[in-house]
């Protein structure tokens, strides 16, 4: 999509004239990534290293850059020595002397957080094996999960996931809304190859997240209270936003007949907030 393409969307999606569910919401903040370079780092800062859920890639902020007017988040097969080495822990962020892929995590964390209104990406995931790209939301208070947990948008192994996760009586142990839809439901052979819109409408009442305007999660605040942690409210604080294109590990899959680099493409990120 063109900058001018952008910007006129931008201002159709503002006008009072729009369905009676878009024209009570007024854009407050976006990143249209319309600029070359790495990410604005008055927005988000790039994670490091082996972060989460025995990932195989390790974390470096130059592979996200922005090109083109879009956001690319590149994995590569590549070997990088990890400076945590130590040979015969048991932990498994320093018992592995190299990452054998690279890729990039960007958070917005302690810089642009939000809370309510509707979260919207337009972007195109890769979807072969092993690949993990996700559109995520954390929250500012408490350990995960207490602090909640929101995935717009994730993908694994022929899987669209819509979740949300907070505490449990148990730390470290969340209370999942869990959705699954394959990719192949869609009946669109060329759906991995296009751009879609995923999307969240979140208030005090309710968390909902589409895909291309299709419900995919629904979640009922009331329903949604830490077991444990009571003095947190997983979501009703501000979150931040975490993109990122992780592989293998817990989830991901496979990632030994994928070919390389892989790309998380990303149009742009924007926030609206009810008038």
């Amino acid at each position: 999509m063109t900058t001018a393409e952008k910007l006129l969307l931008t201002i159709l999606m503002t006008l009072t004239t729009l369905a009676p569910s878009t024209a009570q919401y007024k854009l407050i903040w976006a990143d249209e990534f319309d600029y070359d370079g790495a990410p604005d780092p008055n927005v988000w800062q790039p994670e490091k290293g082996f972060t989460r859920n025995h990932e195989d890639q390790w974390y470096q902020g130059e592979n996200a850059y922005c090109k083109g007017g879009y956001l690319i988040i590149e994995a590569k097969k590549e070997r990088v020595k990890n400076p945590r080495y130590v040979a015969g822990s048991s932990n498994w962020k320093e018992s592995r002397e190299y990452a054998e892929y690279t890729s990039a995590s960007i958070i917005t964390r302690g810089k642009k957080s939000f809370q309510y209104g509707r979260f919207e990406m337009r972007a195109k995931i890769d979807t072969r094996s092993g690949l993990w790209p996700a559109f995520w939301t954390l929250g500012e208070k408490g350990e995960w999960p207490d602090n909640g947990e929101i995935d717009i948008m994730e993908f694994y192994r022929g899987m669209l996931l819509a979740n949300l996760a907070w505490g449990s009586t148990e730390r470290y142990k969340p209370i999942w809304n869990s959705n699954k839809k394959q990719i192949n439901t869609f009946q669109d052979a060329d759906w991995s190859s296009k751009f879609h819109v995923w999307r969240m409408d979140w208030d005090e009442n309710s968390v909902k997240i589409y895909v291309d305007d299709e419900l995919l999660a629904s979640q009922d605040q009331a329903k949604a209270v830490n077991a444990k942690n009571k003095d947190i409210t997983p979501f009703k604080q501000p979150h931040y936003i975490l993109l990122g294109l992780a592989l293998g590990g817990d989830n991901g899959g496979d990632l030994s007949k994928t070919d390389f680099p892989a790309r998380f493409e990303v149009d742009y990120v924007r926030i609206y907030q009810k008038q």
